[in-house]
């Protein structure tokens, strides 16, 4: 599914080649992804107007408007966003799992712009959990993950008894770490995911933070989460990368996780 390295490429694919095209069309027909706009709402809101800045923080993606209007985009658990031009060139950013698509095939389309030359970009969703809303509470969110500093990060991972892998779901606490980001950021860190945060020495916190920076940057580098080394071996009958280990597997925080026995022990 979509998280902040995915995300970043969607936003990137905007900033790079939606921004500055009058709007001269809107679908918004799909009432549940555009919701609460009804039909009709968006498409009278956006008509005539450009993209004129392309955002993100944490799995959260927003572009400015030239009317003054805020719009976000949110990707759901599959989303994509594709642009695609008059001449049948299409770029695209966003989940690396795309149900089998090909370049032209828009059946999964929920929401979309057409540009007066003659382009379009379309919010790809096969699993319909997308989302697009004009003004977003992006306020709500906490510290960007691929920015964060280490004074705001051990700040949300002090004291309680949260299991330290529902606390990096927070989106509240860090924005834009999701289920196969973490269990990449704890084993990376040697952090068993039921940890109570209260229970981590200051050694562990400083070791997470920087799990946290250099898994998100090699995600970025690499083109995903789905990239790092952990990730391809999140299933039933998967091995440490480190030393080939069976993974133990439980539900953490209400999500599937993966964790090595023996560098990230349930105790401290």
């Amino acid at each position: 599914m979509p998280e902040l390295p995915e995300v970043e490429s969607a936003r990137a694919v905007v900033e790079r080649s939606a921004l500055g095209r009058r709007i001269a069309d809107v679908d918004d027909s799909d009432s549940y992804v555009c919701r609460p706009h009804p039909p009709g709402e968006l498409r009278a809101a956006l008509t005539g107007s450009t993209l004129t800045a392309a955002h993100r923080r944490g799995k959260s993606m927003w572009c400015d408007l030239g009317s003054g209007d805020v719009i976000g985009m949110h990707l759901g658990m599959s989303g994509k966003i594709v642009v695609a031009d008059v001449d049948g060139t299409e770029v695209d950013g966003g989940d690396d799992w795309e149900f089998g698509r090909q370049a032209g095939d828009y059946r999964f389309s929920r929401f979309s712009l057409t540009f007066a030359d003659g382009g379009t970009l379309y919010l790809i969703d096969p699993r319909r959990l997308g989302r697009i809303r004009l003004d977003p509470p992006v306020d709500e969110l906490g510290p960007d993950a691929a920015g964060v500093s280490e004074e705001q990060f051990l700040s949300v991972v002090r004291a309680g008894r949260t299991p330290v892998k529902a606390r990096l779901l927070d989106q509240h606490a860090v924005a834009g770490i999701g289920n196969l980001l973490a269990d990449e950021i704890l084993w990376r860190a040697r952090l068993n995911p039921a940890r109570p945060v209260g229970s981590l020495l200051g050694e562990d916190r400083h070791r997470l933070f920087e799990a946290v920076g250099s898994a998100v940057d090699e995600a970025l580098r690499k083109g995903g989460v789905h990239t790092l080394p952990l990730v391809p071996h999140r299933h039933r009958g998967g091995r440490c990368p480190r030393d080939g280990i069976l993974l133990s597997t439980s539900t953490v925080g209400g999500r599937t996780s993966y964790w090595c026995p023996a560098h990230q022990p349930r105790v401290p």
